[in-house]
């Protein structure tokens, strides 16, 4: 088969998830457009200078007293030499390529600077001057002109108005700053400078270290999504901190984070929390969605941890950097000296949803044959103020091996008997072999400050606060839990639990009829019908016209009925009195219309009443109250909303909010960041709820929303939850969608945060013994399929596909899997051939392709595999022939592959579709330029039954 894609090579590279040297060596050679700005070999410094206490200055001399083991060349066309080092009047005139120009001119000159050095060929550039889109209109203009002339090339630029950057493990400092990082294993971006100097200072004492070290300013060009990209493929780097301001490109730092923060954590701090930042909405999902909302949601979705103090980003700093494991679970075990911290560590590891462990028996029966009569018997684990480092360490190894815990906190505070430093030495052997974090929490200053420093020496992160330590550890949980969930294989979602897919015509139908007649008020009746058209429940609807009209109705629907306002512009009928209850009988009926329409009338005029709709008054039997919705969010595109409902749904204000696509996990960790999630549960003898309908309910809603960007607003509010058995478990008794203004508006409207499922891409094709298969992107919910094909796997087959043999436990561990049913659609785009097994009516993955861009190119790479039992069959030709239409639909330029010389199968499939060989000593090199090549014949693409694909 194809060769194994860069890709491949990263997720197989090493247990830990960290690459190995040959793989970054590869992955760096061709696909890493960044590597000019941390690793150049020529530095040009554009306004470099003699004056002291300038920043041109300051940026030569960190260049030249930190030897980065590059050429460092001055630019100023008034001078013969700074600081002692000749000087060139251009960039032009330097004699050799330049692979970074770092600026530092007044913002009116950088334009023209930045055109010079496009002509002249340098492949990076940093612009530290200020004075651009923060000053108004004319800095806005200056930077239109620097991306006109960044368009017309493949420069890539970092800043403006920022400090620089730094590769300390180079021992580059192309920064102003008046010190230099340490290396290490943290990555840390910020838009403040001044943070930077901070995180500097901070560094130094509590001796971190880091990777790269940058600010990025004001984005026009690298942003957050380039940069994470960069340090998700560099082996130095560990762990990322980001100082964020500003989130730019939404998509593409989402992008880039959900496939990073997989081996990488990262940690984020953001400004602007403040109320006037949110979005007021008329609808009661957009008056409960605010943008800091939405920016949890869209970090918990990549797996970023968010922090809310610098202190914590600190902290977090370091404990990630010193800290390689992460707990399964939230229980903490508290080992002290002293009774009132391991309180204090208590309050705020409970506080922050943390749990404290509870010791196993054998545990409690060690730790009672080694300490004290007077110990504390239970956790926190007060081994007493006179504990030696014999006692810390007997204690501490005895408690590490707890199944229980998940995590131990040890602190120590100066007493009589205490011994900070070699208690310190002593906690450092046992740390080596814990399998579980282990936090240090060494207190009282001078005291135990040589202590302390000895465990950060040795890698083992410290906080001098007991409260603060247990904090931390609830956010290193957190992280762990978040990032679980977003790769936990979800439930496919059977069609038959809502009636079939999709009517997604009917749907439209409904939509453009309220279009046609210039409304973007959808009536309940019509929003019924949307909601219907998705298989969600809904509660029987007559319209009623006319007095008459609405008494016929309720004596066919039987007593009680509601009786509703019909309206196509009143937006809330509470606010009409357009809602009565548990009506009986036609006079009141007939009451219930005459008031309805009086109230409107009065307040809205005649053209707002259409009518009333009449529904069956159904009995809510305990069922809970709750809200399902969306609303567009200006940066991050729809969001969907979830929570308590009802009349007071903006007093109570449960609610939580997630970024679709959704799938059935998702929807679980939405709804239990609710209260109302426990009473969905069964409270007081009452039953649960039918959970997993109501998580096949929120992935529908998403669907509908993203598959019909027109609608702006939906509410159901109140959807009510049955206990027990009762059918329907959900019923959706009140809705409201609103559209977009116009037609048009949808190509205006923000795009969704997360790419949709790519349907288009959907194929049916015939297979050679008759039966029909399905072409389609691969799903998360395909894990299952994915296992079950590797298991027809040859060893043949397995070797012509890795170049390497991988038993079947490797091939289908949970761990490399999600990397390829986890996809990221616009980074990768994978697609398998699935068949429903004629005989046992289950479905069975027969083939298997994969197109990987290259990081910062517009180039990717395929992949191919197909089952043994269905080799031979044309199938590897007609998926290849659908990748190569997904590329050029994608807008890439070139697709690639490397092939084994004995795999002549795969390479006359290449052949036949337009590919061009190049045969080398080890591989065969084939590639396909879509730019130059006309498509794929059609019969190449449709029929191929006598191919010979592998």
């Amino acid at each position: 088969m194809a060769a194994e894609s860069h890709r491949d090579l990263q997720a197989s590279a090493a247990p830990s998830g960290r690459i190995t040297d040959r793989t970054y060596d590869i992955l760096r050679s061709e696909h890493q457009p960044l590597e000019a700005l941390f690793e150049p070999r020529t530095v040009a410094v554009i306004g470099a200078s003699e004056r002291r206490g300038s920043v041109g200055r300051t940026l030569l001399w960190n260049l030249i007293s930190h030897p980065f083991g590059g050429t460092v060349y001055p630019v100023n066309p008034k001078r013969h030499s700074v600081l002692g080092i000749r000087a060139f009047p251009s960039i032009a005139a330097i004699p050799e390529a330049v692979d970074l120009a770092v600026i530092a001119t007044p913002a009116a000159t950088v334009p023209d600077l930045i055109q010079e050095c496009v002509d002249a060929g340098v492949r990076a550039a940093v612009v530290l001057s200020a004075g651009f889109r923060e000053i108004g209109p004319e800095g806005i203009a200056l930077e239109a002109r620097i991306k006109d002339s960044l368009r017309r090339s493949g420069m890539r630029l970092l800043g403006p108005n920022c400090l620089g950057l730094m590769n300390p493990r180079l021992g580059l400092n192309a920064t102003f700053a008046g010190a230099s990082a340490q290396p290490g294993h943290v990555g840390f971006l910020s838009q403040s400078g001044a943070v930077c100097t901070s995180v500097l200072d901070w560094s130094a004492q509590e001796n971190v270290g880091f990777s790269v070290f940058a600010s990025i300013g004001s984005m026009i060009d690298v942003g957050w999504g380039d940069l994470i990209t960069y340090l998700g493929d560099d082996p130095q780097t560990h762990s990322i901190v980001l100082y964020m301001e500003s989130i730019g490109d939404a998509r593409s730092f989402l992008s880039a984070a959900r496939e990073v923060a997989l081996t990488k954590p990262i940690v984020v701090i953001k400004g602007g929390r403040t109320s006037e930042a949110a979005r007021a909405a008329a609808s009661h999902t957009g008056a409960l969605v605010v943008s800091d909302a939405v920016l949890d949601a869209a970090f918990r979705r990549c797996g970023v941890l968010r922090v809310d103090r610098l202190s914590d980003l600190f902290d977090m700093a370091e404990l990630l950097s010193k800290q390689p494991r992460r707990p399964a679970g939230p229980r903490l075990a508290i080992l002290t000296n002293a009774g009132g911290p391991g309180v204090l560590a208590t309050d705020a590891l409970v506080m922050e949803g943390g749990r404290v462990a509870l010791l196993e028996p054998a545990t409690t029966a060690a730790l009672d044959a080694l300490l004290p009569p007077q110990w504390s018997h239970g956790n926190p684990i007060d081994i007493l103020g006179d504990a030696d480092p014999d006692r810390y360490a007997e204690a501490v190894r005895i408690v590490l091996a707890d199944a229980t815990s998940d995590g131990l906190l040890v602190i120590l505070t100066p007493q009589a008997m205490t011994d900070p430093s070699e208690t310190a030495e002593r906690l450092l052997e046992l740390a080596r072999s814990a399998t579980k974090p282990l936090v240090a929490c060494w207190m009282g200053g001078s005291q135990v400050a040589a202590g302390e420093a000895r465990l950060n020496a040795a890698g083992i992160a410290t906080n001098a606060f007991p409260d603060a330590a247990a904090r931390l550890f609830c956010r290193l949980w957190q992280y762990s839990y978040n990032l679980r969930g977003l790769y936990e294989t979800p439930a496919l979602l059977p069609e038959s639990e809502f009636g079939g897919p999709p009517e997604r015509r009917r749907v439209d139908e409904v939509l453009q009829q309220a279009r046609a007649g210039g409304r973007t008020l959808l009536s309940e009746w019509e929003a019924s019908e949307v909601l219907a058209g998705y298989g969600i429940p809904v509660n029987s609807i007559r319209l009623a016209h006319s007095e008459e009209e609405a008494v016929a109705a309720a004596r066919d629907l039987g007593d009680p009925v509601v009786l509703k306002l019909h309206s196509f512009t009143v937006t809330h009928k509470s606010d009409v009195k357009g809602v009565w209850l548990n009506l009986r009988g036609e006079a009141a009926v007939r009451a219930a219309f005459r008031g309805i329409r009086e109230a409107v009338l009065e307040r809205h005029g005649e053209a707002a009443f259409a009518g009333v709709s009449v529904q069956p008054m159904l009995p809510l039997q305990g069922g809970l109250e709750l809200i399902v919705g969306s609303s567009l969010d200006p940066q991050f595109g729809p969001v969907i909303l979830f929570g308590t409902g009802g009349r007071l749904v903006e007093v109570y204000r449960d609610s939580a909010v997630a970024l679709p696509p959704l799938n059935t996990t998702l929807a679980r960790r939405l709804m239990e960041q609710t209260q109302v999630h426990q009473a969905l549960q069964g409270v007081r003898g009452e039953a649960a709820a039918d959970l997993e309908a109501l998580e096949r309910l929120l992935v529908r809603i998403s669907q509908l929303v993203l598959e019909h960007p027109e609608i702006r607003e939906l509410d159901i509010n109140p959807l009510v939850a049955f206990p027990g058995d009762h059918s329907p478990s959900l019923m959706a008794l009140d809705a409201r969608i609103v559209l977009e203004v116009t037609e048009g508006a949808t190509c205006l409207a923000p795009r969704p945060a997360f790419r949709p499922y790519p349907s288009q891409y959907v194929r049916q094709l015939t297979l050679n013994d008759g039966g029909v298969a399905t072409v389609r992107p691969i799903r998360p919910e395909d894990e299952p399929l994915l296992v079950a094909f590797h298991r027809t796997l040859s060893e043949e087959s397995v070797y012509l596909r890795y170049f390497h043999m991988m038993s079947l436990s490797q091939r289908t561990a949970h761990e490399r899997l999600l990397r390829i049913c986890f996809t990221d659609y616009d980074r990768e785009m994978a697609v398998v051939v699935d068949r429903k097994d004629p005989g046992s009516g289950r479905h069975e993955v027969l083939a298997v392709g994969r197109l990987s861009r290259s990081h910062g190119t517009n180039e990717a790479e395929f992949a191919l595999l197909v089952s043994d039992p269905h080799q031979q069959q044309g199938l590897g030709t007609r998926v290849l022939a659908l990748l190569l239409e997904i590329g050029r639909d994608e807008g890439l330029s070139r697709i690639t592959a490397e092939i084994l010389h004995e795999n002549r199968p795969m390479q006359r499939i290449a052949e036949k579709l337009g590919f061009r060989l190049q045969r080398t000593p080890e591989v065969v090199l084939a590639a396909y330029d879509l730019e130059a090549e006309p498509p794929a014949a059609p019969e190449a693409a449709s029929a191929a039954a006598t191919s010979s694909a592998t």
